[in-house]
């Protein structure tokens, strides 16, 4: 069956369509909660399990590999199978590794069941996003449910950090990985009532040599990144990269050749879908990256308990929430290129701010910067994934939502890389002599390494050595940060500018067509599908 173009104001949502965007934001609130509750858990597990440091590393990373692996995959079988048949397998297998990871006995158990977290995972963002698409053919209604979207994924992160917090003082540290079964179980049973399935009957099979290739296309260049972050430039993180980005030019070149690709560059030539991921992959990477460092001042500069450190990024999150809900009526008015300008030169001040946070009373002044960069980036997240989804034709949306899935993944993976090493190497550069000359020299190697580090080492010490070490790790940590603040800062500001010039075509989500006077859709005609 082929679906011809429809004028997608002729085709507004009901009742029906707004209950199933209910059910497509119970798994984004998941997969936003179980990207922050493990990071609490940490010490209990490692109590529990007792990981080596390496085991830790794969237990943490391995959910991220494994997500940002497979979901050019996954948004392309969504496409072929069904987009519903792949959440609903997806949901059921994320909410049995789930149960795998809150039973585990030893390492090795747990980090399978991340692995397979991860790889579940993969099916429900790009299915959710897709069937959004399928739901939503008005570009007004499409544009407020991504903000619906968008808003849930920030309400999961805002209360993962409370909520993963409260379990684990009154459960065991496999209560974290609980969360999901009772949410797939809901899903599991409201999908097939109220939500629609679609696949593209004319696409043909998946080609498994471009899975492959886009597996060890994007795995070494995420573990490199990684590894970048965390020991800095050596042979392994440049030759993994590099491997990965030739693997990368073999996957294109083969694409082109496809009748059916497995991923299709064609969706490259749409500026307002290129544009759009550009700024999805730089804004969300320098925001991931400094998120990093600002929980770390929290809890290690500030001295607050995970839990209080959460309560203090609530604020974030709460504009994160009113920006993302505002955002639809805004670009009603205004084109998505100016919304989007003016969103990130408002978080340009809040880096601003960051670059003069200091190590003793900052707090303030860090939570009112973090909260202007999380307004200013809530309409980038909901508008650029608009974007992205809505100028692909609709046979094509599994694969433009898997795509802006894993830029966000790979931006996350190189701001984290990116600002990670400003911030070390200013951290060690200024830490320098500023230790105490009697100090032990292995446990200064250790202060010297990281403030996780002289954290670690200062409980063993005498009490005005230990203060001193403290003092002058947290100055040289807050120093790194400001730095970080300062660079992320004068991107964003050339990203602002990027995104109103190549952006500026595209019209306002209410902004009536020259000839119809009807609202203009971005997205391109469906050529062929088969919905029910």
């Amino acid at each position: 069956m082929t679906t011809q173009a429809q004028d997608p104001a002729d085709h507004r949502a009901g009742p029906r369509e707004w209950l199933g965007l209910f059910v497509l934001t119970l798994p984004t609130i998941l997969l936003a909660l179980d990207a922050t509750v493990l990071n609490l858990a940490v010490p209990h597990l490692s109590a529990d399990l007792k990981p080596s440091s390496t085991e830790l590393l794969w237990t943490i990373d391995i959910y991220g590999f494994m997500i940002a692996g497979f979901l050019v995959t996954m948004g392309t079988l969504g496409d072929r199978i069904g987009r519903r048949r792949l959440l609903m397998i997806g949901a059921l297998g994320f909410g049995l590794a789930s149960i795998l990871a809150a039973k585990s006995t030893s390492p090795e158990m747990l980090i399978a069941a991340r692995a397979l977290l991860g790889i579940t995972g993969a099916t429900l963002m790009p299915s959710t996003l897709a069937l959004i698409s399928n739901m939503f053919k008005d570009p007004r209604q499409r544009g407020v449910a991504i903000s619906v979207w968008v808003t849930c994924f920030s309400v999961g992160t805002a209360v993962g950090p409370v909520l993963g917090g409260a379990l684990l003082q009154r459960f065991w540290w496999g209560s974290v990985f609980l969360l999901a079964v009772p949410v797939m179980a809901v899903l599991l049973v409201a999908a097939p009532l109220l939500l629609p399935e679609y696949k593209n009957t004319q696409a043909g099979r998946i080609d498994l040599t471009s899975v492959m290739l886009s597996l060890v296309t994007v795995l070494p260049v995420i573990y490199g990144i990684k590894r970048l972050a965390e020991h800095g430039p050596d042979a392994l993180a440049a030759t993994t990269i590099l491997a990965g980005a030739a693997f990368g030019v073999v996957f294109a070149l083969r694409q082109r050749k496809l009748a059916d690709p497995l991923l299709d560059l064609r969706l490259f030539a749409n500026r307002a879908f290129s544009a759009a991921l550009l700024v999805l992959l730089l804004g969300l990477g320098l925001m991931g990256g400094l998120y990093l460092f600002i929980t770390q001042y929290l809890q290690l500069v500030a001295g607050l308990t995970p839990i209080t450190a959460g309560l203090w990024l609530l604020p974030a999150a709460a504009t994160l929430i009113a920006a993302s809900s505002l955002t639809p009526a805004i670009t009603r008015r205004v084109r998505p290129g100016y919304v989007l300008g003016g969103a990130l030169s408002l978080s340009v001040l809040g880096y601003a701010l960051i670059t003069q946070v200091d190590s003793t009373h900052g707090l303030p002044l860090l939570v009112t910067g973090f909260v202007l960069i999380y307004t200013g980036i809530s309409p980038m997240m909901a508008l650029g994934t608009d974007l992205v989804v809505g100028s692909a034709p609709l046979d094509k949306a599994g694969s433009a939502a898997a795509m802006s899935e894993t830029g966000m993944e790979f931006g996350i993976a190189l701001g984290i890389a990116g600002l990670g090493s400003v911030v070390t190497a200013a951290y060690r550069d200024e830490i320098g002599d500023a230790l105490p000359k009697d100090l032990p020299e292995p446990a200064a190697g250790i202060a010297r390494d990281t403030l996780a580090g002289a954290d670690a080492i200062a409980a063993d010490l005498p009490g005005p050595i230990a203060a001193h070490v403290l003092e002058q790790a947290r100055e040289a940590f807050t120093s790194g940060l400001n730095l970080a603040g300062g660079i992320a800062g004068a991107i964003v500001a050339m990203l602002a500018v990027t995104a109103i010039v190549l952006l500026r075509h595209v019209p306002s989500s209410g902004g009536p067509d020259k000839e119809t006077g009807k609202a203009t859709p971005t997205r391109e005609p469906a050529t062929a599908g088969d919905s029910h």
